[in-house]
């Protein structure tokens, strides 16, 4: 690998475990846009992230999407831990949400550094208890939030992870993430402009704050 860890994992990894990382990872960078991981696939290493972000997605028989979280940079997915070590079938769809840098870890590592370093170990835990606390703040907006509040949190969200105000997205992209109809996220994106929340532009939203 010829790409130095991120300074997010350098401060929590031992020495001997970055050194590991580094001649074992692989490098890679995908595109915005990209799928990384689809339903069904078999997942044979685990993203580390450098830069970017990616959007972690469930997806039903008919092919409709719904979000479930951001990984920024610094976390690993633990759906995607799960897939490695259990050698099962991917139930999540993982696409890049920017232009995105990672390691991949091997699964034949992942198991290893378990047994052999506790900040591997405490990484691992910390992965699974922050990825399950973002579950269920999904379910809870979910159950609990009308449409336009959602919307309103996605549309933050976003903006936190792109680091911008301005979102250069479509109507139909929302809908995809929020799995219900373009006319009714047009409408409530309507109802936010109304409401001087937002700016609407051709492809693009503005916050007024996030």
């Amino acid at each position: 690998m010829n790409q130095s860890i991120h300074p997010t994992y350098a401060s929590i990894f031992e020495k001997d475990l970055i050194e590991e990382i580094e001649q074992t990872a692989i490098f890679k960078q995908i595109s915005q846009d990209t799928t990384l991981i689809n339903i069904g696939d078999y997942v044979k290493s685990m993203p580390l992230l450098l830069s970017g972000a990616i959007k972690v997605l469930r997806v039903d028989d008919k092919g409709d999407e719904l979000l479930m979280y951001f990984l920024e940079t610094g976390d690993t997915c633990a759906m995607t831990m799960s897939c490695c070590l259990g050698h099962t079938k991917s139930e999540i769809k993982a696409v890049a949400e920017l232009d995105t840098e990672l390691l991949m870890i091997p699964v034949q590592k992942m198991e290893e550094w378990t047994a052999k370093y506790k900040s591997w170990r405490n990484f691992v835990f910390e992965s699974y208890h922050n990825r399950l606390q973002e579950l269920l703040h999904t379910v809870d907006t979910i159950a609990f939030l009308n449409m336009d509040e959602r919307l309103l949190k996605y549309l933050k969200e976003k903006a936190k992870v792109s680091g911008d105000t301005t979102l250069h997205t479509t109507h139909q992209e929302i809908a995809y993430d929020l799995n219900t109809s373009r006319v009714v996220i047009s409408r409530l994106l309507k109802k936010l402009e109304t409401m001087k929340k937002i700016k609407l532009k051709r492809n693009s939203i503005t916050l007024y704050s996030f």
